[in-house]
């Protein structure tokens, strides 16, 4: 059997980092480590080869080769699963698909030969088997829990990794807490299911003997859903296997703001490595963080919470909304106003957006709200908000395009810069960024030092990173590459 997997080509967004990503030679930032996770689970004997979109084009060759495609996806990819799914009819290949998209919205793709929904690892068997008897059905789907413990490592020998700027784990799946607005519950559940210190470990060293030496992103929705087993197992594993192997790579993970209540926590990530951390702020507006459930960070300084973070060495990258129906017209302002007070650098900004499933498109849909399909674009939204299509766009438009002005934007870098040095963690906490090798350098240099506004602003950083704390230049650098990227993107799109 021969099995072709195909990852669609995702739209170019502030989580692209498109325009980054060529100062460094890469084509994408992360693989497709859920279809990687699935080819691992595929008998062995079968010829399995995967083209990632974001990569590479999928010829018709890769088609016609191919005994079956297997087709996974999220939400925002569904223009390009469209189009996929009608070159396979052409050519006559049946399609197994599933991922999010599916699980979500499965009655949109009756065309599909067989939709193998929820988790992988408690439907595919059931497909395989009856795939084997040639009595394979259009749809499987389960309300189980996948046990993660018995989930395989990604067959990370179907791609070129040194074509992604980072590679992933997946520690657990699900989180304890239920925003209205975010559909990770009703993929994952609420309890936090993890793997072993032992498979953690395993994959560590699996990407270690594969000459990896780059970012590794921990992939988990929210990797602090079970502190205890963290705390316990999996960071002093961590911690001996990166100290035995002189730190060869740094960590990326997404938390709750929460974690900021737990300093014995922080210190056992940083120990273990872990650099960034992207934390749901979403908003500074109680009324609006009621509205949507976000419980977590209500009843707290949010500000002080994200230094007390920043002051243990991580980097913060923060997502906001606009759009909340508690949303004031001052929204905007105050968002910017946080932003720049927070001092968080890389602030991905979007407006909200109902996708199926959540608690907050079933609401919508009973006021007949919901305009159109999910969308996946940050500017985009699929429902009609109270303050009015109009001045919601004009608003985010402005506070998206002033946070990251090259003054503003700049000093948010120092402020970083300053809250390490300031606490002791610059020379604790070294961030290994690949930028700085000399081509990349060179780039840097004459792009934001000779060629675009805002000239007097990167040399004042350069400057002050170079006699303050001159360790992390290369790390203010990559973020000067990340601003840019996400301003460009933001452009294009206006």
């Amino acid at each position: 059997m021969k099995i072709l997997l195909v990852y669609p080509k995702l739209p170019t967004d502030f989580w692209s980092f498109k325009h980054a990503l060529k100062f460094i030679s890469k084509k994408a930032v992360l693989p497709p480590i859920g279809l990687l996770t699935v080819a691992a689970m595929l008998p062995a004997e079968w010829e399995k080869k995967l083209v990632d979109m974001n990569i590479k084009d999928l010829k018709e060759s890769d088609i016609k080769w191919a005994d079956l495609v297997f087709l996974s996806a999220m939400s925002v990819q569904e223009k390009g699963v469209i189009e996929i799914i009608s070159r396979c009819k052409k050519a006559g290949v049946k399609i197994v698909a599933g991922g999010p998209l599916f699980t979500s919205t499965h009655e949109k793709f009756d065309n599909i030969e067989h939709l193998v929904l929820n988790e992988a690892e408690i439907t595919l068997p059931l497909f395989l088997e009856d795939l084997k008897n040639n009595c394979a059905k259009h749809i499987y789907q389960s309300s189980e829990w996948a046990d993660l413990k018995k989930t395989p490592a990604p067959l990370w020998g179907l791609i070129e990794m040194k074509k992604y700027n980072t590679t992933g784990i997946q520690y657990s799946r699900g989180c304890p807490f239920d925003c209205d607005f975010c559909d990770i519950t009703m993929l994952y559940g609420r309890k936090s299911r993890t793997k072993s210190r032992e498979q953690v470990i395993a994959e560590l060293d699996n990407l270690y003997s594969r000459g990896w030496r780059d970012t590794i992103f921990f992939v988990d929705d929210n990797f602090i859903g079970n502190k205890q087993e963290l705390k316990k197992e999996i960071l002093p594993a961590m911690i001996n296997w990166m100290e035995e192997k002189d730190f060869p790579f740094e960590f990326i993970t997404q938390a709750s703001i929460n974690i900021s209540d737990d300093e014995d926590l922080m210190d056992l990530m940083v120990t273990a490595g872990f650099r960034t951390l992207f934390i749901g702020i979403e908003t500074p507006n109680e009324g609006s963080l009621a509205e949507c459930s976000k419980f977590q960070n209500k009843n707290r300084d949010l500000v002080e919470s994200i230094k007390k973070i920043q002051r243990f060495g991580f980097e913060v990258q923060g997502g906001f909304i606009v759009g909340f129906d508690n949303d004031p017209a001052s929204i905007f302002e105050r968002q910017i106003q946080f932003i720049q007070k927070s001092g968080i650098v890389t602030a991905l900004v979007n407006v909200l957006k109902a996708p199926r499933g959540t608690k907050l498109y079933q609401r919508l849909k009973s006021e007949n709200r919901l305009m159109k399909d999910f969308e996946g674009s940050s500017w985009a939204t699929n429902f009609i908000p109270k303050m009015g299509h109009e001045a919601l766009i004009n608003g985010y438009k402005k506070l998206v395009t002033k946070i990251y002005s090259p003054k503003l934007f700049y000093a948010r870098i120092k402020n970083h810069l300053r809250e390490l040095k300031e606490c002791g963690q610059a020379k604790k906490v070294q961030f290994k960024i690949h930028l700085v090798h000399f081509k990349a350098l060179l780039k840097i240099v004459f792009q934001f030092g000779i060629i675009r506004k805002g000239r007097f602003h990167y040399w004042n950083l350069f400057f002050w990173t170079l006699f303050k704390c001159p360790r992390q230049l290369p790390h203010a650098l990559s973020l000067v590459v990340q601003g840019f990227s996400i301003r460009k993107t933001f452009e294009e799109a206006l």
